[in-house]
This record gives C-alpha cells, structure tokens and sequence, in this order.
C-alpha cells in the first residue's frame, strides 16, 4: 500500500539541521494520519506520498516549511519578580500571545540584573531543517480516525478517550 490521502503512515525519523547534526531522533516511530490533516508539515507529506513501506527519503526544509521565521518581536523582557524563584536558563513557560491569539511557550534564554528575557520563537525557528524518514508502515484509516482528524492507538497523538480502542 502506498501513502495516500487519508492513510496512517508510521515513520522512523531524524531531524537534522542544515550541517548534518542530529536535533531530534525518535525512539518510537512517529504515526500520523496523512493528507492535510495537520499532523506532519505539507512539505513532508508530499515527498511521502506515493512512498510504501521500506523506502526511506530526505526532506529539506527551509524555515517557512518547518517551524517559520525567526520572529525578534517574540523575545520579550521581563522583570524577575514576575518568574518562580527557582527560574533557570532553557525553563519554558505558557504565556499568551500577544495579539491575545492562543498561547505561545517561551524559553528563558538569559537571566540578568533583575530582568529575564523570554524567547516565544519555536527552537527550531529560522533554521533550515533536513528530514530524514524511512516509512515503516502504511494502511488505511479507520472511520473514526478520519472523523477526529487524527491517529488512534498505540502510538496515537491526540486526546485520550479513556476508552480503550481494543488494540
């Protein structure tokens, strides 16, 4: 079976920036419900489709294809007063857009003179990224996947029922 719209196609993957070094590995395969649904960024998805299991392939991502631009007006400065006393550099923290849109997480990235400056860019923003992936799997939906728009079961994101699958 080939990726197709509306499989769920489980992947091996590694992210790597554009030097070769690794970012992220999985040590569990990731499994995503293909065909615009969200779960993998386009750009992937089209290289994936037509794959079947066992072909392996590289995406290269630039920024606009992966986590987006580096925006500056998303690193913000803020007294110490406002932080748990135990605050550290790499300590990420929910705030609320700016633009009052949902929430977005800052990383603490430097802590000085009674100010700490916040970064609400992704980690990965303005890099170019390569995917590589190997498709381990590929079948077709169920019908209840398709209607929540996500993968169900063991390796399932997304939110828990707390009702067993029967897998």
């Amino acid at each position: 079976m080939q990726v197709a719209q509306d499989t769920v196609v489980t992947l091996k993957y590694e992210l790597r920036n554009s030097e070769g070094e690794v970012l992220e590995q999985a040590d569990e395969p990731l499994e995503y419900l293909h065909g615009g649904h969200q779960g993998m960024f386009p750009r992937i998805e089209e290289a994936l489709t037509g794959k079947a299991a066992g072909e392996s392939l590289e995406v290269y991502l630039q920024p606009v294809d992966a986590f987006g631009e580096y925006d500056d007006t998303l690193v913000q400065i803020e007294p110490r007063e406002k932080f748990p006393k135990d605050l550290e550099v790499g300590m990420r923290f929910e705030g609320g857009a700016e633009d009052g849109d949902g929430t977005v997480v800052y990383t603490v990235t430097d802590i000085a003179d009674g100010k700490v400056v916040v970064d609400g860019n992704h980690p990965l923003a303005g890099m170019a990224l390569r995917f590589l992936c190997t498709v381990e799997s590929v079948r077709a939906a169920t019908e209840e996947e398709l209607e929540h728009g996500h993968v169900h079961g063991a390796h399932g994101h997304g939110h828990d029922h707390g009702h067993d699958h029967g897998h």
